[in-house]
């Protein structure tokens, strides 16, 4: 009988403080029954005497023969996988002690869910993240940005599997934001209403170095998230508020403000002149 819990954590060119701060939030966890895969995706830059330096028999230590990338690594480590849950973890990031246990409780109590995030806070700027809740506010929210934190995230493994849905090459460095919309049709999701995830956020995470990468993976998971997912794509734009404004000398002559399928205009930013329906224009933008 396999564990209840696989934390998978990918491995390349990590510093050993941050690579042991990593390993020992995972082993300071308040539920036990897990395995720890590491996965070296770094041939030429040995990180195999910090792992085992941990004498932790749930510790399992791999090393890629060849650079792969993130995706692929991200892939392998699932079919590695012998846990009913997959916990997605970073080699720079801190879990704090009860991580685990909540999110297997929640999946446990909640077979409809496939996928339960947490709230974070970044570790040097002290800042918490504000992601939705409940399952609806999370797929609207999806429509636009990644609204689970990825490195937090508990997914029920059956659900990739009954699927066959995995980390796609052609959307990194934003594999994971596309990941969670392709499961939009399958499951549900959820972010526990507290913190008990920190991300180390420095110069060196991807969000920094690729930022073009990434814009351009985002574009191109927009154009499939509405595709598949119109009725969802449709209530996000009535619910979506755009405020656009006009100045003349640096002051606020016009500003039209459009939500849902009405456009409002006010002359200096105050005074209502002006309703105007975009039904039309709208419904033809959410079935493109």
């Amino acid at each position: 009988m396999g564990p209840k819990v696989s934390v998978l954590m990918p491995v390349y060119k990590t510093k050993e403080d941050h690579l042991r701060a990593a390993i020992e939030s995972i082993l300071k966890q308040t539920f036990e029954d897990f395995e720890f895969l590491i996965l070296d995706d770094c041939p030429d830059d040995d990180r195999e005497k910090i792992v085992k330096s941990y004498k932790d028999r749930r510790i399992k230590y791999f090393k890629n023969e060849r650079n792969l990338g993130i995706t692929p690594s991200r892939n392998k480590l699932i079919l590695m996988a012998k846990g009913d849950y997959l916990a997605i973890f970073d080699h720079d990031d801190i879990s704090l002690p009860e991580r685990l246990e909540k999110e297997v409780a929640y999946l446990d109590e909640h077979p409809d869910v496939g996928v339960v995030g947490t709230k974070s806070k970044t570790i040097i700027r002290k800042r918490l993240s504000d992601n939705p809740v409940e399952d609806k506010e999370i797929k609207l929210a999806l429509m636009r940005t990644c609204a689970i934190i990825h490195s937090s995230a508990m997914i029920r493994r059956s659900v990739l599997i009954e699927h066959n849905i995995r980390y796609e090459e052609e959307f990194s460095p934003s594999e994971d934001y596309a990941l969670w919309c392709r499961l939009i049709p399958h499951t549900k999701f959820h972010n526990l209403p507290e913190v008990l995830f920190h991300y180390r956020d420095h110069e060196g995470n991807t969000s920094h170095n690729q930022k073009n990468k990434m814009l351009n993976a985002t574009y191109a998971i927009w154009a499939f998230v509405k595709t598949a997912n119109p009725e969802i794509y449709e209530e996000f734009l009535l619910r979506a508020k755009h405020i656009k404004q006009y100045k003349l000398l640096g002051l606020p002559i016009w500003e039209t403000r459009m939500q849902g399928y009405r456009m409002n205009g006010y002359l200096f930013g105050l005074i209502p002149l002006l309703t105007y329906k975009y039904t039309i224009k709208l419904k033809e933008e959410a079935n493109r």
